[in-house]
């Protein structure tokens, strides 16, 4: 299968090339194909790579697992958590930033866009990149997941001292793909309203991770979005 048409970043390229050959792959871009032909699709297809395209591989510093992207209009731009400048900041992303203030100081960003994160090196991983409109988890189940799997085993295998952040039951499932005697692995609730409070609100990852980069003599990363 030709990866000439798949929009992503070189390094990720060359990284999994191999998944774009295998059937789940070919399934999947036949699946989506198809729904866009019937549906709404989120986000559009030039921006379904963006975590890959922000963030090159051998720059990941840091990986953020959300579950699959927002499907309200104009909301996901390929970066879990994320939304473009001028759109409503999602409850999820208003806790991060309660717990950016209480942990780093950082006085309540106004704007939801992360690309900044992502320039510093921290991959903005859903495990589904694609959504149909007003249908939360529409494209679960379809091979997105064992791409990204693919993903964040290649970051275990290759890379050493990421620092992965693994909010809610979902996420906490990757830390199976991760080499522990290599990485830093942060697990906490969801940000999510329904159960920020139970622990992710206090939590202190972004100053943690910081404290390990740094210990691990990389340059630590600036949460101001």
């Amino acid at each position: 299968m030709s990866t000439k048409n798949i929009q992503i970043e070189d390094s990720w390229k060359e990284v999994l090339t191999p998944e774009f050959e295998q059937d789940y792959f070919v399934q999947l871009k036949e699946f989506l194909v198809r729904e866009k032909m019937e549906h709404i699709v989120y986000p559009p297809g030039d921006l379904m790579f963006s975590a890959y395209n922000n963030t090159p591989f051998n720059n990941v510093k840091v990986v953020i697992i959300g579950q699959d992207p927002y499907h309200g209009p104009n909301q996901a731009h390929g970066l879990c958590f994320s939304v473009p400048e001028g759109v409503k900041i999602p409850p999820s992303l208003r806790n991060i930033y309660k717990e950016l203030q209480s942990d780093v100081g950082i006085a309540a960003p106004t704007k939801g866009d992360l690309t900044s994160w992502a320039k510093q090196g921290v991959l903005l991983l859903n495990a589904t990149l694609s959504v149909r409109a007003h249908q939360a988890g529409s494209h679960q189940k379809k091979g997105w997941e064992i791409f990204t799997n693919q993903t964040i085993k290649k970051v275990s295998e290759e890379l050493e001292h990421v620092v992965f952040l693994l909010w809610g039951a979902f996420a906490q499932k990757k830390a199976e793909l991760i080499d522990q005697e290599k990485h830093l692995i942060l697990k906490s609730v969801h940000p999510s309203p329904l159960s920020a409070h139970r622990g992710f609100l206090g939590c202190k990852h972004f100053s943690q991770t910081n404290n390990y980069l740094i210990k691990m003599g990389e340059k630590p990363i600036d949460w101001n979005p």
